[in-house]
């Protein structure tokens, strides 16, 4: 049985999918475009807009308490691999979605990869007027 088992295996084992996760979201967030499989792009979506609502909020609370900025930057290091990229969520990504209640990502279908006819797609971060 499959209860309480979230998200796709993507023919991986434990470890290597939690690798290649953290890897394209933190890929996301540092071009803020991918072009990946549809599968893959699936799997990583919700995780990308978790990070971007952390720093949201870690960013609201701490104007009010400085330590609660701190815990959501280190929750958010904790998930990505790179802490230039943190940065860059904190300073960048999130105040630019500081109106927005969600719906951070785009995916733009690209068709089929020649190789393997695996479906391809570009998910981006939605830009903020």
């Amino acid at each position: 049985m499959r209860h309480r088992v979230a998200g796709k295996k993507l023919n991986r084992s434990v470890g290597h999918r939690t690798a290649l996760r953290r890897h394209l979201v933190t890929e996301l967030l540092r071009h803020e475009k991918i072009r990946t499989t549809r599968a893959k792009a699936e799997a990583i979506r919700g995780q990308a807009e978790k990070i971007i609502t952390l720093a949201k909020r870690g960013l609201a609370a701490g104007k009010e308490d400085p330590a609660r900025e701190v815990s959501a930057r280190r929750l958010a290091a904790a998930r990505l691999n790179d802490p230039a990229i943190v940065q860059k969520l904190f300073a960048e990504i999130a105040p630019r979605y500081e109106s927005r209640p969600g719906g951070y990502t785009r995916m733009l279908k690209l068709g089929q990869r020649k190789g393997d006819a695996a479906p391809m797609v570009i998910l981006a971060l939605v830009e903020e007027e």
